[in-house]
């Protein structure tokens, strides 16, 4: 869980969201939910999803830590559980899905607007503004 993840970043079937730095330091709690609106062309797929920590490029203290992406959190969502997980079922081809084979290439398209606002949910504890 601790391998830097900066050599997934670039591979053409991974899709990136990078938020801008955040100025304190968080605590997050509970779950970390993927609201992910998705389609394929095919009736199945296996969609990962992960929670990256991006260190500064500049570590004065360890340089070989500056950039390094430590993972979260991460998950495997197999799509024919989209619906359910006592009872898989295909995937409807070429139609968006909340959630999203054979061995064979498909196209699988991640949907990120107003109407299919894919997006991570993570609860954020307030600041302890003590120690």
């Amino acid at each position: 869980l601790v391998e830097d993840q900066r050599f997934a970043q670039n591979r053409p079937d991974v899709l990136s969201w990078e938020s801008e730095p955040l100025a304190a330091d968080v605590t997050i709690a509970g779950d970390v939910i993927a609201h992910l609106y998705a389609s394929t062309t095919g009736t199945d797929a296996d969609w990962v999803v992960k929670l990256i920590d991006v260190y500064p490029d500049s570590m004065p203290g360890d340089a070989k830590l500056a950039g390094y992406q430590l993972m979260v959190a991460a998950d495997i969502m197999r799509g024919r559980y989209y619906k359910s997980f006592s009872k898989p079922v295909p995937i409807p081809a070429n139609t968006v899905t909340p959630k999203a084979s054979d061995f064979k290439a498909q196209t699988h398209r991640v949907y990120h607007g107003p109407k299919a606002p894919s997006h991570i949910a993570v609860t954020v504890l307030p600041a302890s503004g003590g120690s």
